[in-house]
């Protein structure tokens, strides 16, 4: 591959695990991109729970959580930084069924081609009154890659790639996610070898 060829770019992308990444947060899992320019990279775990439930995430910030159709959601490992606070991976519709031309809250990064992600707490609070996101996905903590370091692990064959599917992140259970991601490639886990070799 020569220096000058066109920069890759993974916003909305899977991450899906290569059999031979063994780190225990990131073994099989499949990594939503939210982010990826010259800086480095940023993206979400969406298949690894965390040991709480939303219900339970919404009580230690005081907060009561009355959309029914969340109670049961589990909160996510969204990666190894910042673990102490949440992220909310999320759609552009509402619960209200109006979808905004921008996004409503504080601190709203949002995705081309994709979703939003919200980092400030006025987007629990909309969960909590009933309204909000229709759709949504939290996690504890986020993935980073620094500059040119997720290349080099794409180099080592850490990762497969793949667009995004939202119905994997927001209606596929999530012992399935990770089969159906790799399903988007038309693979199969067995058909993966952990062995990877050089020519």
């Amino acid at each position: 591959m020569s220096g000058d060829s066109a920069p890759i770019n993974l916003t909305n992308h899977f991450l899906i695990a290569m059999p031979g990444l063994e780190d225990q947060l990131f073994s099989k899992s499949v990594v939503y991109v939210c982010e990826h320019g010259e800086r480095g990279a940023m993206g979400l775990v969406i298949n690894k729970p965390a040991d709480i439930k939303l219900s339970a995430l919404f009580d230690t910030v005081d907060l009561p959580l009355t959309r029914t159709d969340l109670l049961d959601s589990l909160v996510f490992q969204g990666g190894p930084v910042q673990v102490e606070r949440g992220f909310v991976l999320h759609g552009a519709t509402f619960a209200s069924g109006e979808q905004p031309d921008q996004p409503v809250y504080a601190s709203t990064l949002t995705i081309p081609g994709g979703l939003e992600m919200t980092t400030s707490k006025d987007v629990l609070e909309a969960l909590a009154i009933g309204s909000g996101p229709l759709k949504v996905l939290v996690t504890l903590g986020y993935s980073a890659w620094a500059q040119g370091q997720l290349e080099s692990e794409l180099g080592e064959n850490s990762w497969l790639t793949v667009n995004a599917d939202q119905a994997i992140i927001f209606d596929t259970p999530v012992d399935q996610r990770y089969e159906k991601a790799l399903a988007l490639l038309g693979l199969q886990s067995w058909m993966l070898s952990t062995q990877v070799g050089h020519a």
